[in-house]
């Protein structure tokens, strides 16, 4: 394997010096800071969605959907530590869930082994939440458009985390219902004349976030990483108004906010607020429907996460990515991102193949390896991936799994205890910051109000019974295949002490020597 060090900062340059110059290397460095154990984190946009409500149940309930054993045997190939799965139907008993973590996480396909996740979060979204509004101002109210979300019923196009690490199920928050209206700056949708696409009316129930976003805190050995878990509505399917673009561009610009510290405006489900502390240690993940070079986002929305200081672009690569944009051609060739990072085939017609999906952690990790799992149409595994036409007669055919790739990352996080300081609860949020971009004309009242009926808080469904012993007892170590945790940060300085006097008793050991020669080479010429 190669390994690939993305890490921001001189530790490399530290230790050539250190060589150079016979020096120690300082704990401190980012060479010799303690790390947590290597751990690979993925996101995958399955396509685990159905046309209507309970069919996914009825799907996963045996474990002989050829789909979803598609998708479980990809996730066996990466074995994730910790993976989102995007477009994956929710329902309130989180049956859907388990069934795939049971029926096939837990069953091996192909050769490939049975993966165990006994943690794993799932939540209420908004797509297929009826608003009771003419949203799309067609004269009709309707499923779909007219949803909170686009969603034939609620749960539709949902998301779930699963987890070998245990998941802080006190510490989630989640923003289903913090309102688009009440982000200063905020880019709402306005007609050819200037004036409102919303009602007040609308904006007033109007939530952001089209599923919603969630900060789910996963204790990796005593490390705190948070997953920050979201899928914001395509950048289509609207008018000159660019009503979805927009509203792509704020859900992206949410987790910008709050990691960056600007989203101090933001209140989540439960009424806290705050952002996240600027030296936790977090990745974001999701299929965010934004290419920072090619699409149809708004203003390169992405370009909100992958140009945030405290974010490293880890840049996941495929083989094939390149072969599927020239042997696809079309709107592919008129492209300018490079293919290797495409994590989505989508309508060579139409679009073209994208970057959408993201693995995005904070600076400070060490990055090992950084894949898009897009084989080439000669490896054994394309059967996973595959193509929706016939490339024989042209005709259409599902995808055998999605037309979305899955992207992981294997890296270390800088080792430490949370340092996230806990939201505070407010009647109202506090005085927004200024715009972090150009505000829209104004069409609703300024000051911001917190949601009409919060959604009861989303909870992390517990391990299996018979899981449940062995997790009472203990924090799990690192999963197996993996390596030991780094030595804690006084081991290191310990150890860099211990290499700093040690190099002291040699360098006094040597000029020792050196007088005790001379003194004898001395006395023997006096004797003669």
């Amino acid at each position: 394997m190669t390994f690939r060090t993305v890490a921001a900062g001189g530790g490399v340059a530290a230790l050539c010096l250190s060589l150079l110059t016979g020096a120690p290397a300082l704990a401190s460095d980012s060479s010799s800071a303690p790390m947590t154990a290597p751990i690979t984190v993925a996101t995958f946009n399955a396509s685990l969605n159905r046309s209507r409500e309970g069919e996914l149940l009825e799907h996963l309930a045996n474990g002989d959907n050829v789909q979803a054993q598609n998708a479980a045997e990809t996730i066996q190939r990466i074995n994730a530590d910790i993976i989102l799965i995007n477009e994956f139907d929710y329902d309130t008993e989180h049956k859907a869930a388990d069934l795939f973590r049971k029926n096939y996480l837990e069953v091996g396909h192909n050769g490939a082994q049975p993966i165990t996740y006994p943690y794993m979060w799932t939540g209420p979204v908004n797509t297929g939440v009826p608003s009771g509004f003419d949203l799309d101002n067609d004269g009709q109210i309707k499923p779909g458009n007219d949803a909170w979300g686009f969603g034939m019923f609620p749960g539709q196009y949902g998301f779930v985390v699963y987890s070998k690490y245990p998941i802080k199920a006190e510490q989630v928050r989640t923003f289903q219902n913090f309102l688009w209206k009440d982000m200063p700056g905020a880019a709402l949708p306005v007609n050819a004349d200037g004036s409102s696409w919303y009602s007040v009316e609308e904006l007033a129930k109007f939530p952001l976030s089209s599923k919603t976003h969630a900060d789910i805190p996963v204790d990796v050995n005593g490390t705190i990483v948070h997953v920050l878990a979201a899928h914001p509505t395509p950048p289509a399917f609207d008018g000159p108004e660019m009503r979805n673009q927009k509203r792509n561009h704020d859900e992206i610009r949410m987790w910008a906010d709050y990691i960056s510290g600007a989203g101090t405006y933001l209140y989540d489900d439960k009424g806290g607020t705050g952002t996240l502390a600027q030296d936790a240690n977090f990745v974001i993940l999701g299929d965010y429907n934004a290419d920072p070079s090619d699409g149809n986002s708004y203003q390169h929305a992405i370009m909100q996460l992958l140009g945030n200081p405290r974010v490293l672009d880890t840049l996941p690569t495929s083989e094939g990515g390149p072969q599927e944009q020239a042997l696809q051609g079309e709107a592919n060739a008129t492209h300018k991102g490079d293919p290797k990072y495409d994590t989505a085939d989508f309508s060579d017609g139409r679009t073209g193949n994208l970057r959408v999906d993201y693995v995005l952690p904070n600076r400070g990790v060490f990055v090992e390896e950084a894949r898009v799992f897009w084989p080439t149409r000669e490896d054994e595994l394309f059967r996973l991936t595959g193509l929706d036409k016939n490339p024989q007669t042209g005709e259409r055919q599902p995808f055998p799994t999605s037309d979305h790739r899955a992207v992981w990352v294997r890296m270390r996080f800088p080792a430490s205890a949370d340092q996230t300081v806990p939201p505070t609860t407010s009647p109202t949020p506090p005085t927004p910051p200024a715009p972090t971009t150009p505000p829209a004309p104004p069409v609703a009242p300024g000051q911001p109000t917190p949601p009409v009926q919060p959604t009861p808080p989303a909870t992390v469904v517990p391990p299996k019974a018979d899981d449940a012993a062995s997790s009472k007892t203990k924090t799990p170590s690192a999963p197996q295949g993996k390596t030991a945790d780094a030595p804690s940060k006084k081991t290191s300085e310990k150890l860099a002490a211990t290499g700093a006097s040690g190099l002291t008793w040699v360098l006094l050991g040597g000029g020792v020597l050196v007088l005790v020669g001379v003194l004898l080479v001395f006395l023997k010429r006096r004797g003669q």
